[in-house]
């Protein structure tokens, strides 16, 4: 029997995962580095606000690929013992920072651009600064293109989010258009006023990077969505009961979670342990944002309370059974193996014996009973359980 891990393929190995979005970011630092330049130089030239605007927007972009690729390379690094769950948050306090810079320098230009709507310059934006603003969106569009390519192809929440911060700059420059056309047709007031939008725009990308950034922060779990999938994922595994105590949060763009299965209380160590790992295995490979998963396997729903808990260990148990309740039964000796079963709050034994220490049927029934019998008198014992092999 095979089993799909198209998850853990070579495309998704830390460091081929790095080097992916490195030359992808790469790639956003150089157009960026490019456009900014051409838009506040031709901005300047050709007296369009907006179009300077929108360079310091592709300025801040730069600065955000920077603290990507930092990021990128960061969250690339194994766990350790400083960090046992990874580097992932580093992602994350570089977000937050994003977000900061992005809303401080918005509403800079923002306030400089109001001010220059109520005292208009009567200056109007050259045909130039149109050219420039065309080659600004057809840029950013293939930019965003090819990001967001890259971003399925890896599975990469945050670049994908850079991709999209490639189409709002697109998009704002498409704002920029507007204003200098409508700037050159004699309303001098609209360049102020795309400058403004683009301002509410950046201020509305470094929020919204800013906020989730803070969510993750204080752990913040998978969408309701995505927690509705996962309980069905676990439900159509055989042999789990039921499940509780779901819980999830984020590291960076990826998601731990842990979960309690209820399974059946008579299977094996092991048949428990192989249902947890499928569960485990299954998750990591069909949800995308998550990065580990933790099975707690339960034999009974302990959501609420734990009568078990109290109830003494094997050794405790098994000395008692051996030395205090069979200790005048001889075939106690030959016992090979005892199996506790913990449920409600009592105990279930099972005891395996020999088949050569009862000459008949009816010796092997006496035996058995005798066992239950001297066992049971104790209030922890919920019943006894005789195999003969």
């Amino acid at each position: 029997m095979t089993t799909s891990m198209d998850k853990h393929d070579t495309t998704h190995h830390p460091d081929s995962r790095y080097l992916t979005i490195r030359n992808v970011t790469l790639l956003g630092v150089v157009v960026n580095f490019l456009l900014s330049i051409i838009k506040i130089v031709f901005g300047w030239i050709g007296n369009s606000q907006a179009l300077i605007a929108d360079g310091l927007d592709s300025l801040s972009d730069l600065i955000s690929d920077g603290v990507t690729l930092i990021a990128a390379k960061l969250s690339s690094r194994k766990a350790d013992e400083k960090h046992p769950y990874g580097y992932a948050r580093f992602e994350t306090v570089a977000t937050i920072l994003i977000g900061i810079l992005l809303m401080s320098v918005a509403i800079w230009m923002a306030t400089i651009a109001t001010q220059r709507l109520f005292q208009p310059v009567l200056t109007h934006p050259s045909p130039i600064t149109l050219a420039v603003a065309v080659v600004a969106i057809l840029s950013k569009e293939a930019l965003f293109q090819y990001t967001n390519y890259v971003a399925e192809k890896i599975r990469s929440q945050m670049v994908r989010a850079n991709a999209w911060h490639h189409r709002s700059d697109a998009i704002s420059s498409v704002i920029v258009f507007v204003g200098i056309v409508g700037s050159m047709a004699g309303f001098v007031w609209l360049d102020a006023v795309a400058a403004i939008v683009v301002s509410l725009m950046i201020i509305n990308i470094g929020w919204e990077l800013g906020w989730r950034g803070v969510n993750q922060l204080v752990d913040q779990g998978l969408s309701p969505e995505t927690l509705q999938q996962i309980k069905q994922i676990i439900k159509s595994i055989d042999g789990v009961r039921a499940l509780h105590k779901l819980r999830s949060r984020y590291m960076g763009e990826k998601a731990f979670m842990d979960v309690h299965i209820l399974v059946s209380p008579f299977i094996s160590v092991s048949e428990g342990h192989h249902i947890g790992e499928t569960v485990e295995m299954r998750l990591i490979n069909e949800i995308e944002e998550l990065a580990d998963v933790t099975v707690h396997i339960d034999p009974e729903n302990d959501e609420q309370v734990t009568p078990s808990l109290t109830l003494p260990l094997r050794q405790e148990i098994t000395e008692y059974l051996q030395n205090h309740c069979w200790r005048t039964v001889e075939a106690h000796q030959a016992i090979e193996r005892i199996a506790l079963h913990y449920l409600a709050g009592k105990i279930t034994v099972e005891v395996y014996l020999p088949l050569e220490v009862a000459q008949n049927l009816t010796q092997a029934q006496d035996l058995a009973q005798q066992l239950i019998e001297l066992a049971t008198r104790d209030d922890t014992i919920h019943a006894v359980k005789v195999y003969f092999s």
